[in-house]
């Protein structure tokens, strides 16, 4: 890992071990902005919040903050009052130590739902965590709110505008739980460009639809999802033509697409990843729902793990996903490999190199309805014995 390339004008991040997850290793995390920053943020949708989600909504309704703070181990969600005093209290222990006013700390949890949170261990840290804040530390941030990741998220883009030279980096974690509309999923962005509140709410919006919205692990969407981005513009470029604001928005894009994959391909067990494409549909809900049908379904799933290319179990997902399809057009492919043409089976031989493609880490499976112009499509994994292991253990 070049750390280098992590690094972000004006921000400083550092770790710390407060005990809040099992092992040795850093579950607290800081990340601070030298100046303040514009904000914007996307949360789950899920109607149970966790407390930390709850109080950065607020927090972030100035579109301004100066520090994210994060803790993995415990969710505090599910904890009613306490919790929420418990997420003020991390804001404000963040805010004595860096000099800045609580309502500009954002929180964000992860780790098991309806434990109490330690709030002593995390006040008692804290002021060395910010002693801590180094230009190098944003890969230690990463470290830290790792649950069941088996390895950190890091992406970053360098790009210009107006001939000045601006960063985005970015670092998530997720591996279970995972189907945002907006997972125990956390993403947190850094950049020095110049933008003002609403121009970045409209980036961090659309750029998470395409990208995290686009994900499954195992359909469950969790009550911390947060996206949080910080732009504190100390590259000093002039405000952003539309020219320059396409290429940050697909510089964003990209950090964001970056990390959305390796959250996939951290997937509980996951062997595989595979694009999900349903192309052609009658109506964008069409495509959306028969591409989510797909993509969650154990059956589905299963057979990806057996590099199995068993089109029975697709065209029985996509017969209950609600949509309008005649069974007699659908069209399946494996990459290239066609292995169903209008509702039949191609026979055994391409069934055959399909199962070879599926033996990669990596595949395409696409849909074709020949019902109209929509397309979708949502990054999926495979579900093995390892998903069952892991989760059945979480909280021993």
């Amino acid at each position: 890992m070049n750390e280098q390339q992590y690094v972000v004008n004006g921000f400083k991040a550092a770790a710390v071990n407060a005990g809040l997850k099992k092992g040795d290793g850093p579950d607290l995390a800081l990340i601070f902005s030298e100046m303040p920053a514009t904000a914007a943020g996307v949360f789950t949708t899920n109607r149970v919040k966790a407390a930390p989600v709850l109080l950065s909504m607020r927090h972030m309704k100035r579109g301004k903050a100066q520090a994210i703070v994060a803790n993995a181990g415990n969710a505090n969600a599910c904890t009613g009052t306490r919790g929420l005093n418990d997420a003020e209290k991390t804001a404000a222990a963040v805010a004595g130590a860096v000099g800045v006013d609580p309502e500009a700390v954002l929180v964000a949890s992860t780790g098991v739902i309806g434990a109490p949170l330690d709030i002593d261990a995390i006040q008692a840290v804290i002021p060395g965590l910010a002693g801590a804040l180094s230009e190098a530390g944003i890969p230690d941030a990463a470290r830290a709110i790792m649950t069941t990741d088996s390895f950190p998220k890091l992406s970053a883009f360098d790009g210009q505008a107006g001939g000045v030279s601006y960063r985005v980096v970015g670092l998530a974690k997720g591996a279970g739980m995972i189907m945002p509309h907006m997972a125990t999923m956390l993403c947190f962005i850094m950049s020095d460009v110049v933008m003002d509140a609403g121009q970045l709410t409209d980036m961090v919006t659309s750029c998470t639809e395409t990208t995290f919205n686009r994900i499954t692990v195992d359909g469950d969407t969790s009550t911390n999802d947060m996206v949080l981005m910080m732009a504190n513009g100390s590259a000093g470029n002039d405000p952003l033509t539309p020219s320059d604001a396409e290429s940050f928005r697909g510089g964003l894009a990209g950090v964001m697409g970056d990390l959305a994959r390796m959250i996939v391909k951290d997937g509980e067990g996951a062997t595989k990843v595979v694009d999900v494409k349903v192309q052609n549909a009658r109506s964008p809900r069409d495509a959306s729902k028969a591409v989510r049908t797909v993509a969650n379904s154990n059956l589905v799933k299963t057979a990806f793990y057996g590099q199995d290319p068993n089109w029975g179990r697709i065209m029985g997902a996509l017969g209950r996903a609600g949509i309008d399809m005649v069974e007699s057009q659908v069209d399946i492919r494996i990459d290239d490999i066609q292995i169903v043409s209008k509702g039949l089976g191609v026979g055994a031989e391409a069934e055959k190199e399909a199962s070879k493609i599926m033996m990669g880490g990596e595949f395409d499976l696409t849909i074709d309805l020949h019902q109209g112009p929509y397309h979708d499509h949502i990054l999926t994994c495979d579900l093995t014995h390892a998903y069952v292991s892991i989760n059945a253990d979480y909280r021993s």
